[in-house]
């Protein structure tokens, strides 16, 4: 996979789609300040170098019947590359498990986690719990969110990193 060098046009092509994956490849092109084939040429080689990882929808939970999102700080009783490894397996197959991010400092796992009601949360830390190695769980309860952005800031006037 090669690395385009970004340029601004780039970037403003990388925030735009951020904002709106569906956007079509006409209006892309227009917020670029280029014509349409060259954009999609360029949409395609950010798609192929890795920067554009995929598209998705933003689908609301809640609607879906997962009213709960928590957080799971866990601790293994070890940091052996095998024993971590194994943890990550084990979570990848649970699919109210949203996020699984390898932390430093407090834990070793924070885990988002999204349920159907306060039985199904108090399920999920259990089965979280009682998983191999896990010596603490400590859960964070969320109230409200009231900021989800996706991605990353993309300022298509900064410059990038030679």
């Amino acid at each position: 996979m090669q690395r385009v060098k970004l340029d601004a046009i780039d970037l403003r092509i990388l925030r735009d789609l951020q904002d709106d994956g569906r956007i079509t490849n006409v209006d892309l092109a227009k917020r670029a300040g280029i014509s349409a084939p060259p954009c999609l040429r360029r949409v395609r080689a950010l798609e192929e170098s890795g920067y554009i990882r995929g598209y998705h929808a933003d689908v609301d939970g809640a609607q879906l019947g997962y009213k709960e999102t928590f957080f799971a700080l866990v601790g293994l009783d070890s940091q052996a590359q095998d024993v971590l490894s194994e943890f990550e397996t084990l979570v990848a197959d649970w699919i109210e498990v949203r996020e699984c991010n390898m932390i430093r400092g407090g834990g070793d796992f924070l885990l988002r986690v999204v349920a159907r009601d306060k039985e199904h949360r108090d399920q999920l830390t259990m089965q979280i719990t009682s998983a191999p190695h896990v010596s603490t769980v400590t859960t964070l309860e969320t109230i409200r969110t009231s900021k989800n952005n996706p991605g990353v800031p993309i300022d298509p006037d900064a410059k990038t990193e030679e």
